[in-house]
Formats: C-alpha cells, structure tokens, sequence
C-alpha cells in the first residue's frame, strides 16, 4: 500500500465564472480541479477543509443556489 502524503491535498475551485474573469483568476490562482457553475449544494458538497475556493462574485456567505448545474471537473476532460 503506498504511504499517503502528510499533507493534504488542495483542490482548487472556481465558482460562478463566465467571462475574462476566469483568466485572471487563472493567472493568480492556477488552473482550477473544478468549475462549478453556481454555488449549489454540489460546490457546497464538493469543497473539503483545505481547499481554497475562489468565486466571480460574492463570497460563501453568499445563499445557496435554488437549483443544482452540473460542474466541469478535470479529471473527465
């Protein structure tokens, strides 16, 4: 069985971005694990402990979105 690192893996998430935003959040903060197209009870499933979540707008104070979208996530591309 291989040793797990000590460390816990970061994932990076990006919500609500359609624009250039996404470019210059890209710029600064790395390529994202995942897209999630709003802030839905998915993204707020999704997001673990350590990672780091970074939106278009607002913050996570921000009301859950009333419907689910699917989220982009690299592992499928």
């Amino acid at each position: 069985m291989a040793d797990l690192p000590d460390d816990p893996v970061r994932c990076v998430h990006y919500v609500g971005f359609r624009d250039d935003r996404y470019w210059n959040a890209y710029r600064i903060f790395g390529g994202p694990r995942v897209i999630h197209r709003r802030w839905d009870f998915y993204a707020t499933r999704d997001v673990g402990p350590d990672d780091v979540v970074i939106f278009a707008e607002g913050d996570a104070d921000q009301p859950i979105a009333a419907r689910n979208a699917t989220d982009l996530d690299e592992r499928w591309l």
